[in-house]
């Protein structure tokens, strides 16, 4: 049986996120430690305790959310036998915008403080872009991508809208302008949408106005390297607290990553900072990402990170697939008793 680890993007936060693992697994703790140091932000307080508004920022959001993916996945790592593991080594790995960094890490294709340097100041390139220039995002219910497209047209009138986020069959979300997403979410329901609604967002993410962000974005891809696949170093002493490295146990010569901006693996090393800065201002395929993993004969899915969003896209895109969540102390406990 073909398995795929999927992680969350943005939207998955929640006050309280990551608490229960903190307390509970060493593993997380050396995370979270190490986190604060390189985002330099006091990501233990504002995951445990909020307040809501400033978990939400674009610039807090992504590394917090990053960072409780990553103490997650090095419980779960710490946590089951080796038999176990090697069990769960999964054939595919992805991620939902900014998961698709976390998915890189798990897959050993980047350090774990590269990783998150570069997640931290994703967050905050395009929290400044969003900030300069008035714009959002609208989910629009019902429409296909042609459908979507005409209505961006439609809408645009010589401002920015495109469609940006194909989460699931019927559910597209538009980026642009805030004039363009206040027309589109008004006509919609002309182009044969259900229902449209003005999504809670800093700004127009996935689209041409963040290029800004991409371009501070470039500068960092530049520094950094990423790896061909490898596999894992074994572990000898499972019952030592875990290090961030701890976390791609779950890494194989064999993985695949899923790229947001095409739905396809990644083939080299050398693509993988084109596709990333593409992403930024092209659209995330997740629904077409996940039809491809099912047609590859994957049957299990986990959901590595907070929230559950992921596993709701999936019922909508096939409602028989098995998404399970490790997202708490009680779902790791349950894994590893299983």
């Amino acid at each position: 049986m073909k398995t795929a680890f999927l992680f969350p993007g943005q939207g998955a936060q929640g006050v309280g996120m990551g608490k229960d693992l903190y307390e509970a697994f060493a593993a997380a703790r050396v995370i979270f430690d190490q986190a604060e140091d390189i985002a330099r932000l006091p990501l233990k307080k504002l995951c445990f305790e909020g307040p809501e508004d400033e978990l939400s920022r674009t610039d807090v959001a992504q590394p917090a959310i990053f960072t409780v993916s990553a103490a997650a996945l090095a419980c779960l790592g710490n946590l089951l036998a080796p038999e176990k593991v090697a069990a769960m080594r999964p054939d595919f790995m992805a991620g939902l915008s900014l998961g698709e960094y976390t998915a890189l890490y798990a897959a050993d294709r980047i350090d774990f403080a590269d990783a998150l340097r570069l997640v931290t100041l994703r967050g905050a390139a395009m929290q400044k872009a969003a900030v300069a220039v008035p714009s959002g995002m609208v989910a629009v219910m019902g429409l296909d991508e042609s459908k979507a497209n005409e209505l961006c047209q439609a809408a645009a009138q010589g401002e920015p809208l495109v469609a940006a986020n194909f989460n699931a069959p019927g559910q597209v979300v538009v980026s642009g302008s805030a004039g363009a997403c206040k027309r589109a979410e008004a006509m919609a329901k002309d182009f044969g949408a259900s229902g449209a609604v003005a999504l809670k967002v800093a700004g127009a993410f996935h689209s041409p106005l963040m290029s800004p962000a991409a371009e501070e974005l470039r500068a960092a891809l530049d520094a950094v390297t990423f790896r061909a696949p490898r596999g894992p170093a074994p572990r000898a002493d499972r019952t030592a607290p875990a290090d961030p490295s701890d976390g791609q146990e779950f890494a194989s010569s064999g993985v695949q990553v899923i790229a947001n901006v095409d739905a396809q693996a990644y083939a080299c090393p050398g693509c993988i900072k084109g596709k990333l800065l593409a992403q930024l201002t092209g659209a995330v395929r997740w629904q077409q990402s996940m039809e491809g993993l099912l047609a590859s004969g994957v049957e299990k899915f986990y959901e590595i990170g907070p929230g559950r969003v992921l596993a709701g896209l999936m019922r909508r895109i096939d409602r028989k697939a098995a998404v399970v969540s490790v997202n708490s102390r009680e779902t790791l406990e349950k894994l590893a008793e299983s």
